[in-house]
């Protein structure tokens, strides 16, 4: 084809037939765009499908990810609400005016198994943090959805932080009064250590030191209800995400 066209050049040019060769020149240099432009839209379509295989695989990632975070978080808020149910039991028998021992030590031992324990913030991020560190996050054509999606992992962060910080204010507290307690001995699991116990022994010391068993039991109290509130409302703002990505996957 090329040897073709080289030849009609050469006859032009030979037989002197200049502005035959000028349009045909020009007729040439427009096949020659034309093939470039085709070429590029072939090659823009290609690539625009390739971006939407890619933006429908993330979506699809964000949707799995962010219905796993919705039963974890709901997971998450079983394990603290059982924990201040503990925290209210214990605070009922040790302010009962005539508490059974067992009733006590068995409180005790409800709490620390549930109440004491501190609450903590998992989620899953790793298909958003892949999208922000690579810059595939312009993948998601969809500009609203972008600023959503910034916005909703923004507040995980912020979760995490603030749970850090409620567990870093009691730590100081709790640690020492673990310790001069010797709570362990309240424990199924390490009471055997502490040899034989008497149960009036262990309910007369819960008696004793009622106003700091109290305040203790408070610090977690506090900070489960506060872990609570903020995953119910992540939860609330999870499913909305989950109602935007399912919109845009069946656009």
């Amino acid at each position: 084809m090329i040897k073709f066209f080289r030849n009609i050049r050469q006859n032009l040019l030979t037989e002197n037939k200049i502005s035959k060769y000028i349009l045909y020149a020009i007729g040439e240099i427009i096949l020659v765009v034309i093939g470039i432009l085709i070429a590029l839209q072939i090659n823009n379509a290609n690539e625009n499908r390739k971006s939407a295989e890619q933006e429908t695989l993330y979506l699809n990632r964000l949707l799995s990810e962010n219905k796993d975070d919705i039963n974890t978080f709901k997971n998450n808020i079983a394990d603290l609400e059982k924990g201040i149910e503990t925290i209210e039991q214990l605070s009922l028998a040790l302010n009962s005016t005539k508490p059974k021992d067992q009733e006590l030590v068995d409180a005790a031992n409800n709490y620390f198994g549930y109440g004491s324990i501190y609450p903590i913030f998992s989620s899953s991020t790793s298909t958003f943090e892949d999208l922000s560190s690579t810059g595939n996050l312009k993948d998601i054509r969809n500009a609203d959805l972008r600023n959503e999606l910034v916005k909703h992992y923004a507040k995980h962060k912020q979760i995490a932080e603030w749970i850090s910080i409620g567990t870093e204010w009691a730590l100081p507290n709790d640690a020492p009064f673990t310790y001069n307690n010797s709570i362990m001995r309240f424990e199924p699991e390490s009471a055997f250590l502490f040899g034989e116990q008497n149960q009036s022994d262990l309910a007369n010391h819960l008696k004793d030191k009622k106003d700091e068993y109290i305040n203790n039991a408070a610090v977690h109290y506090w900070i489960n209800k506060d872990a609570i509130n903020k995953l119910k409302n992540l939860i609330n703002d999870t499913d909305l995400i989950i109602e935007l990505i399912e919109k845009e996957t069946k656009k």
